[in-house]
């Protein structure tokens, strides 16, 4: 894992490393707003009297003011408004969620699926989480060592001229690809592992704590690093508002884990039982 073409910022924050990724399963998409919808509705219909109805609204339930907030001198009302609550935007990635909201659906996503088995007298599943970095990194990379993108070319357009992702091609240029903001989950073509938008439509969280020298301290074997006392988490895949850097598969960033953002998203993960190994990455 590690950069795949210049580091133009110098950071040297994701030097080249080769490790090894065990087995396991990742969402195909980004949460979308009516996942989180029934997420949302089965917290408010069970759990508001044990959690407080202040704690579900103001730490669960998405910010939708990030779409004013985010942006200086920007006519954010009509997103505000209805991005998460109207049903035209059902299929579009939830957004205005935290790294601790995200983890929460994780846990409760496990529970609701778990509940299900029993009903049905099948064995528990694993726990959903959220990716660490590392499996991050592989997934996007759909198999291809070293790809910059997770299409494997270094190109952001087809053959036909069409756009690969969601992002910003140039100043001033959001809607090229199609999409002035983000655009619905899949609308683009997968990558070899048949996951949509890993890169661009809106950057994703990851389990790991930000360390810029995570490379040469993590294991080559499952590389995560945990660390509660670290307020920055990992943020992979850049958004419909970055430009094409963001987009590598082997670009670094964060966010601070209670900072709701209209760009940052986020998908779930789990272990395979059985199977040993993936493979590496270099």
């Amino acid at each position: 894992m590690g950069q795949t073409d210049q580091d133009i910022s110098a950071s040297m924050v994701n030097m080249n490393k080769q490790v090894t990724i065990a087995g396991f399963y990742m969402d195909e998409t980004e949460i979308t707003n009516n996942e989180y919808r029934q997420f949302m509705n089965a917290i408010r219909q069970d759990s508001i009297d044990v959690l407080g109805e202040e704690y579900v609204m103001t730490e669960l339930y998405p910010d939708t003011t990030v779409w004013v907030r985010d942006f200086t001198y920007h006519m954010g009302d009509p997103l505000m408004e209805y991005y998460y609550t109207h049903p035209a935007f059902d299929d579009y990635p939830v957004v205005g969620v935290d790294w601790f909201a995200a983890k929460y659906f994780c846990n409760w996503r496990t529970k609701n699926k778990n509940a299900a088995n029993a009903e049905a007298g099948l064995a528990p599943t694993p726990n959903f989480r959220l990716p660490s970095e590392a499996e991050w990194e592989y997934a996007a990379r759909g198999g291809r060592d070293l790809a910059t993108y997770p299409w494997g070319g270094p190109y952001l357009r087809n053959s036909k001229g069409c756009m690969l992702a969601n992002f910003k091609p140039g100043r001033g240029d959001y809607a090229s690809d199609g999409y002035a903001y983000t655009s619905p989950v899949g609308a683009f073509f997968p990558n070899d592992f048949g996951l949509y938008d890993m890169s661009g439509n809106v950057a994703e969280w990851c389990d790991d704590a930000y360390m810029e020298a995570s490379v040469p301290v993590v294991w080559d074997m499952n590389p995560t690093n945990p660390d509660d006392n670290e307020p920055r988490k990992v943020v992979r895949g850049g958004s419909w508002k970055d430009i094409a850097y963001f987009l590598e598969t082997g670009t670094r960033n964060f966010e601070y884990q209670d900072s709701a953002r209209s760009y940052i998203g986020f998908r779930t993960a789990m272990i395979q039982i059985g199977m040993g190994t993936n493979g590496s990455l270099e």
